[in-house]
């Protein structure tokens, strides 16, 4: 089964409420927040009425908020070759 991922991408400020009663439907409260719903018609539906506002992607599984949160995580921009433990340890060891 495949699922919509979709994005809060844009602010529903000064919009009609009718818009912002579609995005409390889809579950989007903030910016920036994503959801998982069904492939459906009625999906489909909702989600052109705010099209502009959100970023769709078609993904085969759902995913935990703790693998979204890895997702997000930046790159620290370095990498541990070796620690002053492994040193110690193989100095110790000969």
């Amino acid at each position: 089964m495949s699922y919509f991922r979709v994005t809060l991408v844009r602010s529903a400020i000064g919009l009609p409420r009718r818009t912002t009663d579609v995005l409390k439907a889809l579950g989007l409260k903030k910016r920036m927040a994503t959801v998982f719903h069904p492939v459906s018609q009625s999906t489909v539906g909702q989600i052109m009425k705010v099209k502009e506002l959100v970023e769709v992607q078609e993904v085969e599984k759902r995913m935990t908020k703790q693998e979204m949160h890895l997702e997000r995580k930046p790159d620290p921009g370095y990498y541990v070759e070796r620690t002053s433990a492994m040193e110690w340890a193989q100095k110790r060891g000969e």
